[in-house]
Parts: structure tokens; sequence; C-alpha cells
């Protein structure tokens, strides 16, 4: 059973709860507010999102202040009861939106349609921002009660994604130095992995991608297990370094990114081929070559197929022969065929067998490339032949 003792207060405004605020562009976090008494974002919550999406949620938020909106109870947890410091429980969206907008790091429409920095406000207005109450519950548990908690209040609004939950079970020095390196809008280094990595890097999907390709796999429990295991670690060094390797790997092999790489399964691509010896020159040279054939319908899985020895055609999605094509094909074949004696299978006729001389029916044939895809044959009307389909399924490589 949870007991979390909370307390009241209502004493508390805009301006006593924004004092001493700052902001780190870098990790995307409020950092302190109340005099330094308050932790906006500690390590269990996640970024700050309301500047996505344009500024939207967080505009509204100053826009319910001037409107006298009620902006919601604002619930700190105070982590110790001999100490006046508190963090932020549920409300850190909220309240980093007051500090930026205090600090002039956005403007919000006014009912003119002008653009109003807080500095550019007339005074008055000024002040009815600064002297907006707040109603805040100050909360008091274990570590334990207060995550779960956590937890609870966060299923309504941006809910927490998995990562983001995990980052506040596991917080600590490792998730902290984790959530540096991982989830910072100004790593330079981002302009690198976004060739390769899908998502955004306030949402925590860059370190959830680090988690999977070094525990290999994207099961949670084996992502808990290492979290768990380094939670009280000082450095993030073998995960850093196994994120780099794969990074440089594909670097070295693919020398010219291509928009279709981002998001592929290069963990898991990493541990298959890594071994592997490959000419970067001759590698870019087929992958140009494959993304030039139209009969390659899916470019995506050009990578994996040349890193395999060019042999999976399967991952290609090879653009079958047109209904209309094979249906001329057909007739042709079937037309020579009558006037020889011989079957409308090209490899049916010259086998000697019982079928060399029958003449199929268009059902029972598959349309088949003469010269096989994998060996250069194109997918048009002149590399096109019906065989039958026991001939074609024997046949097999594209």
């Amino acid at each position: 059973m949870i007991l979390i003792k909370t307390t009241l207060i209502t004493n508390l405004t805009v301006a006593d709860i924004c004092a001493g605020f700052e902001f780190s562009e870098a990790e995307g976090k409020g950092l302190f507010g109340w005099s330094g008494k308050l932790t906006i974002q500690p390590e269990y919550q996640r970024n700050y999102l309301y500047a996505q999406n344009n500024g939207e949620k967080e505009r509204a938020v100053i826009d319910s202040i001037l409107k006298g909106y009620p902006i919601g109870l604002l619930y700190l947890n105070k982590p110790r009861a001999d100490e006046d410091k508190y963090e932020i429980l549920d409300g850190q969206q909220r309240v980093t939106s007051l500090g930026r907008y205090i600090k002039d790091l956005f403007s919000v429409t006014d009912s003119s349609g002008h653009q109003q920095y807080y500095s550019s406000l007339a005074q008055d207005v000024q002040n009815l921002i600064l002297q907006t109450p707040l109603t805040i519950y100050i909360c008091e548990g274990t570590e334990t009660e207060i995550k779960s908690w956590f937890k609870t209040i966060n299923i309504v609004g941006i809910a927490l994604n998995t990562q983001e939950t995990l980052n506040s079970v596991y917080s600590g020095s490792f998730v902290t130095l984790a959530k540096a390196q991982f989830s910072n809008s100004r790593n330079t280094k981002l302009n690198i992995w976004r060739s390769y990595v899908k998502g955004n890097v306030l949402r925590q999907d860059y370190l959830r991608t680090a988690f999977e390709w070094i525990v290999k796999s994207s099961d949670d429990t084996k992502i808990s297990e290492y979290m768990s295991r380094h939670r009280n670690d000082t450095n993030i060094d073998e995960l850093k370094n196994y994120f780099d390797g794969v990074i440089d790997w594909i670097k070295k092999i693919f020398t010219a990114p291509k928009s279709e790489m981002c998001g592929l399964e290069w963990g898991r691509l990493y541990e298959t081929y890594h071994e592997n010896k490959y000419d970067a020159a001759e590698l870019d040279a087929e992958i140009e070559k494959l993304y030039a054939d139209e009969a390659v319908t899916d470019k995506r899985g050009i990578f994996e197929y040349v890193l395999g020895g060019s042999k999976d055609a399967k991952l290609l999605h090879i653009r079958f022969f047109e209904e209309s094509t094979k249906k001329t094909v057909y007739a042709r074949q079937t037309e020579a065929a009558k006037k020889i004696g011989k079957s409308n299978c090209p490899l049916c006729a010259i086998g000697g067998g019982r079928n060399s001389t029958k003449i199929y029916k268009y059902s029972e044939m598959d349309a088949d490339h003469v010269t096989a895809w994998s060996k250069g044959g194109a997918t048009d009307i002149k590399n096109c032949q019906m065989l039958c389909k026991t001939h074609n399924r024997a046949k097999g490589n594209f």
C-alpha cells in the first residue's frame, strides 16, 4: 500500500516558482527554480516537449495565464524531510513553459495579433503573469512510492513512452550520463546519427536504439536488466563505444548515405555482417545499380541484400511481370508450340517426357525471367517466358 504524505500550499506565485529559473538548451530541460530550491526536471522526468510543433503547447500555457484560466495542480516531491529541497513530480512542462517565457525564449500572439515576448509586454501584464497564484501539493514518500505514483499520474496528456518510463525507474548516475549523450539536442554527432537512426532525440529514441543495439534485442525485459545492472555506474563507456562502433562500421562500408538507411536494423546487421570483408567502392557501385533498377521495389532491402552477398532477392521485392505481359507471352508461346507440335512450356518441350507435347492452360503456368534477374536479366517482355508451374518452381533463382 502506498502511503504518500501530501501538503497543499497556495501561497506561491509564478514569480516565486520561476525565481532563479535556468534552462538547458543542450539537454532540452528546465533545471532549477524557486530560488534554487526546486529541481524542475529530475532524472526520472522526460525532456521538455512543449516547444515541439512550433511551441503550440507552451504558448497555450501563457495564453491560459493571461486569460485567467487555471493551469492545473502542480505536484512537488520532497525527497528528504530534513532539507528544504524539492523536485517537480507533475507539472514540469508547464513550469518550464512559464520560466522560458519569462526568460524571453519564445513569444505569444496577443489579442491584436502581434507577437509579444515577455520583455515587450506592458508592466501590468507582466505583473499579471508574475502574481498568478499556483496550487501545489508537496508530496513525501519513499523512492518506490514516488516513482510508482509518477507513472500513475502520467497516464494522461503526453503519455510516457517505454524508454521514458525506464529512465524514471532506473534514474541515477548512469541514466544521467546516458541522456547527456543520447538525448542531447545539441550533440554535434546527431547530424551523423540521423542518417541511420530514426526518432526524436527528446523522446529518448536515440537512447532506446543504443540500448537495443547493445543488448541485441528490443525486448523491454533485457533493456531493463541492462539498466538495472548499470544503474549506479559512473561512466557509459560500454554503451557509448558499442553505439559508436556500429555507426563507424556503417560509415566505413557505405560511403554514400541514402535516406532509406534511416531506421534499418543496424544493430542486427552489425552483429551478422561486421566480421565480413567488403570493398566500399564495389558496394557503392552495386547499390547505385540497384537504385536505378525499376524492378527493385524495396530500396530499403538493398543494404542487407549486398551485405549478404547479393543472394537473397526476396529482400528487394522484385517487381513481377505485369499481367498483360504474361498473357501476351503466353499467347505467343502457345501459338508457336502448336505449329511444331511441342509443349508451350519450353522446358517440357526439350525434356522428351510425356509432357513434351502438352499445351498448358494459362492458369497452369507462371512467368519467369529467361536471364535471371540476379544475373542482370530485366523485368520486361523481352526477358519473359512462361513455364509450367512445376518447372518454374524448380528453376527458382530470380
